[in-house]
């Protein structure tokens, strides 16, 4: 569905007033689809799309799928979870996952930023030199 830009406007600004000291409420944000959902303003489809979106990238940005050849030790998960709070902020939530084709190292996605270091993606890239 293609959002009009007047109504990703009205979504960003719905989008503002659902944060409460930088953080996203989810109160206020339960509160704010029903008004416009009661209210339907024009373009509610989209703005209520829009909305979801931003509500989406907010909470990826704040979430890291830990992502190891083998499943990590207490003290290591305790390490990396301890950087990345460092790096994004005290409520970043963690999910670790243990994926055998990496055949060793981790990845780490935080929203859009990906950190690759496993065996896996840098024999692809030696393989990628070579051809």
């Amino acid at each position: 569905m293609k959002v009009s830009k007047d109504a990703l406007r009205h979504a960003r600004a719905l989008f503002q007033t659902c944060a409460k000291d930088g953080k996203l409420d989810i109160d206020r944000v339960k509160m704010i689809v029903k008004r416009v959902g009661e209210e339907k303003p024009r373009g509610y489809l989209g703005i209520l799309t829009a909305l979801q979106r931003l509500i989406r990238l907010d909470l990826e940005k704040r979430h890291a799928v830990v992502e190891s050849a083998e499943k990590l030790s207490d003290d290591l998960k305790n390490g990396v979870l301890k950087d990345l709070k460092a790096r994004y902020g005290d409520d970043v939530t963690s999910e670790f996952k243990v994926v055998p084709e990496l055949l060793g190292g981790m990845r780490v996605r935080v929203g859009s930023d990906i950190w690759d270091g496993s065996v896996k993606t840098r024999l692809d890239q030696l393989s990628q030199a070579f051809s």
